[in-house]
C-alpha cells in the first residue's frame, strides 16, 4: 500500500497531479481544491490511497490524513466507490461530511452528483457513528486565492462537467456564482457554491 507521496509536482490538472518520486512520475487523482493548492515545480506531500482493480492500479491523493480517512470510510458502504467518495470530498470538507452524516442532513448529501435520496439515507444509516465526533473547532481547509481574470470559470466548468453535469447546466451555475468570484473567492469555494446552486 502506498500511504503517502512526497516529491516534485510535474503536472497539474483539474483533478489530477503528476508527482515525481525517485525518477518516476506518479499520476494521482485528487479533488480540484487539492489540485489548486500545489504549484508546478514545487515539492508536495500527499496522503494517498491505492485502489487495486483487476485491470488497474489507481492512486488517490489528499491534502490531509482526515480527507483520506473519510475517503476510505465512505467506501465501506455498498455502492460507494472511489470516484463517488472523491466527489463527496470535492463538494464537502471532511467536517461537513461528518455534520451531514451525524445530523442526517440528506439535502447536503444529495448535493453530491451520484448520490440520490436512498443512497444518502444508506450513508447516514451505516456511517452515522463511524467517522467520529466533530472536533471542537472546525478547521477550514486552506483556500487558494483566485488568479486574475476569468480563469476560474473554465476550471469550475471542467470540474462540474467531470462530475456529470452538462455544459449548459454548468454555465448557468457559473453565472449565479460569478459575484463571489468578483469578491475574490477561491476556485474550490466557487466549485462548492456552483454545486450548491445545481443541487437546488
Amino acid at each position: 500500500m502506498i500511504a503517502s507521496l512526497s516529491g516534485t509536482v510535474l503536472k497539474v490538472g483539474l483533478d489530477t497531479l503528476v508527482v515525481g518520486v525517485g525518477g518516476v512520475g506518479m499520476l494521482v487523482h485528487t479533488t480540484p481544491a487539492t489540485a489548486t493548492s500545489v504549484r508546478l515545480g514545487q515539492p508536495a506531500e500527499l496522503a494517498t490511497a491505492l485502489v487495486v482493480r483487476e485491470d488497474s492500479l489507481t492512486l488517490y491523493g489528499f491534502a490531509t490524513d482526515d480527507e483520506k480517512l473519510v475517503f476510505e470510510t465512505v467506501q465501506t458502504v455498498s455502492g460507494v466507490g472511489p470516484r463517488l467518495a472523491l466527489a463527496m470530498l470535492a463538494v464537502h470538507s471532511p467536517d461537513a461530511v461528518r455534520v451531514a452524516l451525524g445530523t442526517g442532513d440528506l439535502v447536503a448529501l444529495t448535493k453530491v452528483p451520484g448520490i440520490g435520496r436512498k443512497g444518502a439515507e444508506r450513508l447516514v444509516l451505516e456511517l452515522k457513528d463511524k467517522l467520529g465526533a466533530l472536533p471542537g473547532s472546525s478547521a477550514t481547509s486552506a483556500s487558494v486565492p483566485l488568479d486574475t481574470g476569468e480563469g476560474w470559470r473554465e476550471q469550475v466548468r471542467e470540474a462540474l462537467v467531470g462530475l456529470g453535469w452538462t455544459v449548459r447546466q454548468a454555465d448557468e451555475a457559473l453565472d449565479r456564482v460569478a459575484p463571489k468570484a468578483a469578491e475574490g473567492a477561491s476556485v474550490s469555494a466557487l466549485l462548492r457554491a456552483a454545486l450548491q446552486e445545481l443541487g437546488r
